[in-house]
């Protein structure tokens, strides 16, 4: 779709204070009306996408009984794989579907910041990724995939604060030891038709500040829900990700910015006659104790915010166990 937005992000870092400001102007009408861009200009090394992507496309390649070996040790386990058919993601609008049609695997935060004891933040963000055992070089391609993710979020964070008028280190304390999340996500072929009402990933919004997707070329599947109410495709953008606003920076700018309703539906082969898919989605999420309360530049006079302050973390928590399928 020629008229879905491209932000580059080169040019924002190579601007200048005059042009960054118009540039901030720009990210702020798309996340006022859509909340989804693609951004391109990012400077993460094709030889780190290549090496996560395909030690993931590997591992869903493997046997169920093999994969099952790094799976979550119980339902609410945040980290490792996911079978089929394990979340139900609609469960966190309060929609009651059947399961979701995919499997994942998951991995938190790559270390745990000195200093920290609240007993939630480590036995949920900060619980051990069950790392597989095959292929080989899963887990340090993983990981520099991940740290580049972790780098390009506080990248765009500033865009960010510049397009919500703020001072552009705004957000660098809040996100400093972020408690953020990468999935890798499969979508296998489908062998028999889907339940009613099923589908690969039913409708949500993201909890966080913003994720990162990285949809697999040529691909569909992947819809928002337009202002209008009607549902449009998201188009994978070459050499680029595909960047969306979650729940907390709606939540933040006092719904100036748009938490949109997303889905991933049941799509018609593809040229090569695969039904399959895959994606990797980071999902960036501030600190575990950062207090999320609507920002003083999002207020007009006599304006209220909407939301009472939530923490980050609390409420990352309890939006993931809420889709989670019981034991």
């Amino acid at each position: 779709m020629s008229d879905f937005p491209v932000f580059d992000l080169s040019r924002f870092e190579r601007a200048g204070r005059g042009e960054r400001a118009a540039l901030g102007a720009e990210v702020d009408d798309i996340c006022r009306s859509t909340g989804f861009l693609a951004i391109s200009g990012h400077g993460v090394p094709q030889t780190v996408i290549d090496g996560a992507w395909t030690r993931a496309r590997a591992f869903f390649d493997l046997p169920a009984e093999e994969k099952q070996k790094a799976r979550a040790p119980y339902a609410g386990y945040p980290y490792g794989y996911l079978g089929p058919e394990s979340e139900a993601l609609a469960k966190s609008k309060g929609q009651d579907t059947p399961p979701d049609l995919k499997e994942s695997f998951n991995g938190g935060p790559l270390g745990v910041p000195a200093g920290l004891d609240d007993p939630q933040a480590l036995a949920f963000c900060y619980a051990p990724t069950i790392w597989p055992d095959a292929p080989d070089g899963f887990r340090p391609a993983w990981e520099a995939y991940y740290r580049a993710m972790e780098d390009l979020a506080a990248r765009i964070m500033r865009v960010f604060a510049v397009a919500l008028k703020l001072d552009e280190d705004f957000f660098v304390s809040t996100i400093d030891r972020p408690i953020s999340a990468l999935r890798a996500l499969n979508y296998p072929e489908q062998a028999v038709p889907p339940k009613p009402g099923q589908l690969r990933a039913g409708a949500h919004t993201d909890y966080g500040s913003l994720t990162i997707l990285l949809p697999e070329p040529g691909s569909g599947g992947l819809e928002i829900l337009t202002p209008e109410g009607a549902w449009r495709a998201v188009p994978p953008v070459q050499g680029a990700f595909v960047i969306n606003i979650g729940d907390l920076m709606a939540l933040w700018s006092n719904d100036r910015w748009v938490s949109t309703l997303h889905r991933v539906v049941n799509p018609a082969p593809r040229s090569d006659g695969t039904t399959r898919r895959q994606s990797f989605a980071f999902f960036h999420q501030p600190n575990w104790h950062q207090e999320i309360a609507c920002l003083p530049s999002c207020l007009t006079e006599g304006e209220t915010p909407r939301y009472e302050p939530v923490l980050s973390g609390p409420y990352l928590m309890g939006k993931f166990q809420s889709t989670v399928k019981a034991a």
